[in-house]
């Protein structure tokens, strides 16, 4: 099955389906060993007090 024929089918499915399949194209992604070393790094670096706050980014983008 091509992707074009995935794509034209999954059009065709109803709200609650497709959502079904959203979540498992999601729990899909976070299953991947890249993913996972990513989040862990992101995790790290809160830990360790490496982030931005929502003042900061919205004082960032108002700048801008």
């Amino acid at each position: 099955m091509t992707l074009l024929a995935i794509k034209h089918q999954m059009k065709q499915l109803k709200p609650r389906d497709l959502k079904e399949l959203q979540g498992y194209l999601i729990r899909l992604q976070h299953s991947t060993p890249e993913w996972r070393r990513t989040t862990a790094r992101k995790i790290r670096a809160v830990q360790a007090g490496r982030f931005v706050t929502a003042e900061a980014l919205e004082a960032r983008i108002a700048r801008e």
